[in-house]
């Protein structure tokens, strides 16, 4: 069974964010467990966590189907050792709050190496890939200390997928199982992929064979065991232009078609499937016509 929904608003308070799910009709949400462009953020009192909860009940939406996304603020390969450690405090504060509301995931990007290194250097290729061999596992040992430092919980560190833009890493599946090969409790680890990043990263989606293949090719690298959710957008750019730019669903160079080959594939039931399309105020038509493309 397929579990789509929407990444709605706080608001008010998270305690809304289940409401704000239902008026849409979602089966999923995603959500903001404080503000994601502010490093601190008061914490959550007992009284705003027993609403949440009151709320998620009346809503019938499952915990594992709600995925958290952390701060954008967050780097967890930042270079910069001052830098880097508000990014660990900060997404370690990020699971500590999932764990108060009763979440079981979070969904964070990996992070950036922000190296900036000449295209006319004759050792531009062997610089880069250094820069984000150094990168990545910087981005594993941050997580293996979050994990260390939330020991006592069992809130997964779900992995996005990017589409590459700027320094980000995380574009390529080899990425994703590198990270995962570095974390050393893999029952804490899971992977969202996300329909725009995939294509832009150059992973095509739009026939049936292209989809086949880049799924396989996911498998085989990752593994299906580690997928936790999908972010469900249509794109702007075209495909492998490393550029992350959501748009409405039909709308954008993905097209129907592979939202219809998601919906009907039995490896995405009972996961969340979140919309981040950018126009939430067709996210409930958009809801309908993904459940409408289950084919009998």
């Amino acid at each position: 069974m397929k579990y789509v929904g929407a990444h709605v608003s706080v608001s008010g308070g998270v305690d809304n964010a289940p409401l704000n799910a239902m008026a849409i009709g979602a089966k999923a949400f995603a959500l903001f467990t404080k503000n994601q462009r502010q490093w601190i953020a008061k914490p959550l009192e007992p009284k705003m966590i027993a609403s949440f909860n009151t709320n998620l009940e009346k809503s019938g939406i499952l915990p594992k189907h709600i995925l958290p996304h952390d701060s954008y603020l967050i780097n967890l390969g930042n270079p910069d050792p001052e830098k880097l450690e508000q990014s660990r405090e900060a997404f370690i504060d990020e699971i500590k709050r999932c764990d108060q509301l009763g979440l079981k995931l979070l969904n964070f990007h990996p992070g950036s190496h922000l190296v900036k290194i000449a295209k006319r250097d004759p050792e531009y290729v062997d610089k880069l890939q250094e820069a984000e061999l150094n990168c990545l596992d910087l981005i594993a040992e941050s997580m293996n200390v979050a994990i260390e430092a939330t020991h006592d919980m069992d809130v997964k560190l779900v992995i996005e997928n990017t589409a590459g833009q700027g320094t980000n890493l995380g574009y390529r599946f080899e990425h994703l199982a590198h990270l995962i090969d570095k974390v050393n409790d893999k029952s804490r680890v899971g992977v969202c992929l996300d329909t725009c990043h995939t294509f832009t990263a150059g992973y095509d989606l739009r026939t049936k064979e292209t989809y086949q293949a880049t799924m396989a090719e996911f498998d085989r690298i990752v593994g299906f065991e580690y997928l936790c959710g999908m972010h469900i957008n249509d794109s702007k750019p075209k495909l492998g232009s490393r550029v992350d730019r959501h748009h409405s669903l039909g709308w954008g160079e993905l097209g129907w078609d592979t939202f219809g080959f998601i919906m009907n594939d039995p490896r995405m039931d009972d996961i969340p499937l979140v919309l981040e399309t950018i126009d939430e105020s067709i996210w409930a038509e958009e809801i309908t016509a993904l459940y409408n493309l289950i084919e009998a």
